[in-house]
């Protein structure tokens, strides 16, 4: 790890680790949640909003941005950073998921990817070396080795597309000139704790700053997730971060953590938001709904985000009602307020030594009903399929 970034395990509960992960533009502390701004903004969100509610991270993609405003813009104006005002860490995943999602616009070989752009059906072509330039132009923190994401429960396809996503961590590894960032490789395997274990043995062997993982969330059940997490975790390195790629459910988030993941990012929550959509301790709560019509309630009793500080449901359910851009707003404000708090919170409970009962407290408090369920995995999968965050 470069002089640039180090990790400090500072205390465990079980399997769950409290730590912090250095990097130049910040201390990361972990476990934590990264809101996903995907096109250089977190929606409806400034950089200012993003540092109240507590954010120290956030995450940009790598496809997006190089299609549009392009990657030779960014470095024109130094990075990212200065680019979209925000000077905490970044962190840009590959872009090889989106690539990957135009079913019928890339065509996949051992040295890389030709895809047709969704925005204008352009041809552009993705090698491990071209992501990693494109990357070190964007400037983020922490970047994401180019690998493919397979149908999770295909064994034979995820064994064959294993070999292509070590060769290309091998070669993002070589290609990289920057030492002020971090690059991770992402463990994949489907759901197949053989091929999870060899992918982490791999792409260990390399000794990269961190490792994600990859491949989950994306069609599985959650049973089969934990599962997939139960036997992985063994295997990934103690001394380094690790990273749940597309992850960002409040009980997803718990479960992963107690098995020893860091940090997550996911859509979810903005996504939901802007869908009328509202994390709550006792469940989700559309506030779409007539039964909100003329409650005067906040979204929350007790919460300290601003929506709940100043507004009341029934106002809420007037502006998505109104197709009101400030609805958009406050429910995002109001859903990010709640993740970021509930990392804060897992954070005290593993420094405490009581990670495992807030869990169970907080699991048995928050309903979540099978049709929810159903609906916020299938919407989660979609978001990242079609990338319309």
């Amino acid at each position: 790890m470069s002089d640039y970034f180090s990790f400090h395990l500072e205390n465990r509960d079980g399997e769950a680790r409290l730590s912090r992960f250095s990097t130049p533009h910040g201390v990361i502390h972990l476990p934590n949640f990264a809101p996903v701004g995907t096109q250089a903004t977190v929606k409806t969100l400034t950089p200012d909003d993003l540092r109240q509610l507590g954010a120290e991270i956030i995450l940009a993609n790598t496809y997006h941005l190089y299609l549009r405003p392009g990657t030779d813009l960014l470095a024109k104006f130094g990075g990212l950073h200065n680019f979209m005002g925000w000077q905490g860490p970044i962190l840009t995943d590959s872009g090889g998921f989106q690539v990957f999602s135009l079913t019928h616009r890339r065509d996949i070989d051992d040295d890389g990817v030709t895809f047709r752009s969704h925005i204008d059906g352009s041809k552009h072509r993705f090698t491990p070396e071209v992501v990693i330039a494109a990357q070190e132009a964007i400037g983020a923190d922490i970047i994401m080795a180019l690998d493919e994401c397979p149908p999770p429960t295909d064994r034979d396809y995820v064994a064959r597309s294993l070999q292509r996503t070590h060769a290309w961590a091998a070669r993002c590894q070589e290609a990289q000139t920057r030492s002020d960032q971090a690059l991770f490789g992402i463990v994949q395997g489907g759901i197949f704790p053989d091929l999870r274990r060899q992918s982490a043995e791999f792409l260990t062997a390399l000794d990269l700053p961190g490792y994600a993982i990859g491949g989950l969330s994306v069609g599985e059940t959650k049973e089969q997730m934990y599962a997939t997490l139960d036997k992985l975790m063994p295997s990934m390195p103690a001394d380094k971060p690790r990273y749940l790629m597309g992850v960002g459910t409040p009980e997803d988030v718990l479960e992963a953590v107690a098995r020893g993941v860091d940090f997550f990012d996911c859509v979810l929550p903005t996504r939901m938001a802007r869908n009328g959509g509202l994390f709550t301790h006792e469940g989700r709560l559309n506030i779409r709904n007539a039964v909100y019509k003329e409650d005067l309630r906040p979204i929350e009793e007790g919460c300290t985000c601003y929506t709940c500080q100043n507004f009341s449901r029934a106002y809420l359910r007037h502006l998505f009602q109104a197709k009101e851009i400030l609805g958009l707003r406050l429910a995002s404000l109001h859903n990010l307020h709640f993740m970021l708090r509930l990392m804060e919170n897992v954070r005290e409970a593993i420094d405490r030594g009581h990670f495992a009962q807030f869990k169970t407290d907080f699991l048995a408090r928050y309903r979540i009903s099978n049709q929810t369920k159903r609906h916020e995995n299938r919407l989660a999968y979609e978001t990242r399929r079609k990338e319309k965050e």
